[in-house]
């Protein structure tokens, strides 16, 4: 009777190691921006301008929303909660908008694009190798 209630130990493969791994490194990375946009908001940043109360419109908000997405997606990132990348993606729409789109109001920060580029780049690699190993195992 105790049999039926028995399970074999979970093996994770390395590629899903990898993979668990990444979104540890990313959250680490977003906690990072989420601290980063929370240094501005209260006034420890050193630039002109970049207290909460002398920060143009723009920057205030995309300022508070990115100070409060960015940590939410590194605790779901961290957790390997489904949602975590959704909303790292989200984060990083804004912030590549912000750069790209209107780089007159928020300047040019191109490292900042290139490495949400990097990230997503790698996450549909990972995505792609999970989606043909199950095809294979379909089959």
């Amino acid at each position: 009777m105790l049999q039926a209630f028995e399970r074999s130990p979970l093996h994770a493969t390395t590629l899903e190691l990898l993979y668990q791994w990444f979104h540890r490194l990313v959250a680490v990375y977003s906690l990072l921006f989420g601290i980063l946009y929370w240094v501005r908001l209260v006034g420890f940043y050193d630039g002109a301008a970049w207290r909460f109360d002398l920060m143009p419109v723009h920057w205030q908000v995309a300022s508070v929303c990115l100070a409060a997405l960015f940590p939410f997606a590194a605790s779901g990132l961290w957790m390997l909660a489904s949602w975590g990348p959704v909303i790292w993606f989200i984060c990083a729409a804004i912030e590549t908008t912000m750069y790209l789109g209107f780089p007159d109001l928020f300047g040019t920060r191109y490292w900042v694009v290139a490495s949400h580029a990097l990230v997503a780049a790698i996450y549909c690699v990972f995505r792609l190798i999970f989606f043909l190993q199950s095809r294979r195992e379909a089959n």
